[in-house]
């Protein structure tokens, strides 16, 4: 008898710990520890001792006892191979824009360690989102554009000699860039005069064979993620009280992102307002092509928060927004994933009607809707008695709740090591009410 009750307990806790990983980011262990950075403000890295400048125009090698400084527009040459160690620090600088591309054909290997990232970050005394520009890798992979495209007009005084430099798209969904692992960026985003801004890490007909994971983007000034066209993978990111928008997809990417976080502040956010994630398939209708794909996002245990400790207040003086927008002609699949304290959880473009078709194009299964405004709703109407009830269909597997971030993640408070997995207690109550 004895016997039967050790089983039936270690079956409990094996069980138990099972379903804690069900909804939102996963992982037995807060995989967010020891690389990730959520005060870098407190990071002193010392002067440079190199400066990067100008154009990468040969196979080079940036190493960890060594600290750059990155100035100006620097672009890595198609053919040429950027090698960045783990542990190595590249400071943008302020006063010159800094930003550094990886141009069309060239690659980058920035594979840094759990216990010793790379690290990009601001050259300022008192660090602020925006303080330089930040990383940019084109590719050869397809967009629904008319012909290809080129981002020139991104870079503040580009010398003409470097708009080769700029461009991007293709049809090589399989093309690879190279590696982004163990890496942060931090304090990027520089807008110009000219009122193009820069993100934390843009992609632009990237391919499938790049590698994105454990690549954090925080404090930034513009989107954390931004990536147009392209066939594009990405887990384990994380993006930290980014002004604009966490996660932008546009232009016909297809994009897989799992395992990941968006943590939102209200007093961080653009008053133009700011998405966790965005899914639209073109800007402007006159730049695509329809019989191209248009952009498609399969998301899983993907965990969108808004830090709000005053839900109610700041919904009124305008400083929180959806955590989803979805565009028209624009498909998304998300499941498995947890989105807490927004107003209200999703908005569905105006110009998308509400039908079967496009239903079937945007399905939210086995969520976890939390102490939001509101749950799903089309642009401009407050009526979605229909969305609820196709979305609430219990076939969906989805789950509304009412509670604190407090008490539906395990610890936000930690300023070192928050952990952002969802309490077990919140997961077993969500299994017992599917």
């Amino acid at each position: 008898m004895k016997r039967i009750t050790q089983i039936m307990m270690l079956l409990l806790i094996v069980g138990s710990a099972s379903a804690q990983q069900e909804k939102g980011i996963v992982g037995t262990e807060n995989w967010l520890n020891n690389w990730t950075d959520f005060s870098p403000k407190l990071s002193d890295y010392g002067e440079p001792s190199q400066i990067i400048t100008g154009n990468i125009t040969k196979d080079t090698k940036l190493s960890k006892r060594d600290t750059y400084l990155l100035m100006g527009n620097v672009f890595v040459a198609d053919s040429v191979t950027l090698t960045i160690e783990p542990g190595t620090v590249i400071i943008g600088d302020y006063d010159s824009k800094a930003s550094l591309t990886i141009s069309k054909g060239a690659t980058i290997i920035a594979e840094g360690l759990e216990t010793d990232p790379i690290i990009f970050t601001s050259n300022r005394s008192v660090k602020k989102a925006g303080d330089w520009g930040g990383i940019i890798i084109l590719g050869d992979g397809p967009t629904n554009k008319f012909g290809n495209s080129s981002i020139a007009s991104m870079y503040a005084h580009l010398d003409p000699s470097s708009y080769v430099y700029t461009n991007y798209g293709g049809t090589n969904t399989k093309s690879n860039s190279g590696i982004l692992k163990y890496v942060r960026i931090e304090y990027a985003g520089k807008k110009l005069r000219t009122g193009a801004k820069f993100d934390g890490l843009f992609l632009a007909g990237v391919g499938s064979e790049t590698v994105f994971e454990n690549v954090m983007v925080s404090y930034c000034a513009g989107d954390s993620f931004e990536v147009l066209g392209g066939n594009v993978n990405i887990s384990n990111a994380i993006s930290y009280r980014s002004n604009i928008n966490d996660y932008k997809f546009n232009y016909g990417t297809q994009v897989v992102l799992t395992n990941s976080l968006a943590v939102r502040s209200p007093y961080g956010s653009s008053s133009k307002g700011a998405r966790c994630l965005q899914v639209t398939s073109y800007d402007k209708k006159e730049e695509v092509d329809f019989t191209k794909k248009g952009t498609s996002v399969i998301a899983k245990n993907v965990t969108l928060i808004n830090t709000s400790d005053d839900l109610n207040e700041h919904i009124k003086l305008g400083l929180i927004k959806e955590a989803i927008f979805i565009g028209e002609s624009a498909s998304l699949d998300i499941n498995k994933s947890v989105i807490s304290g927004f107003n209200p959880a999703v908005i569905l473009d105006d110009k998308i009607i509400i039908n079967q078709e496009n239903l079937e194009r945007i399905k939210f299964v086995d969520m976890y809707f939390n102490n939001c405004n509101g749950n799903i709703f089309k642009e401009n109407n407050s009526n979605n008695e229909d969305l609820e009830n196709w979305y609430g269909n219990r076939s969906f597997y989805n789950v509304y709740a009412k509670s604190q971030n407090s008490e539906t993640f395990i610890d936000l408070k930690n300023k070192k090591r928050p952990d952002f997995r969802l309490r077990i207690n919140k997961i077993i109550a969500a299994n017992g009410k599917n």
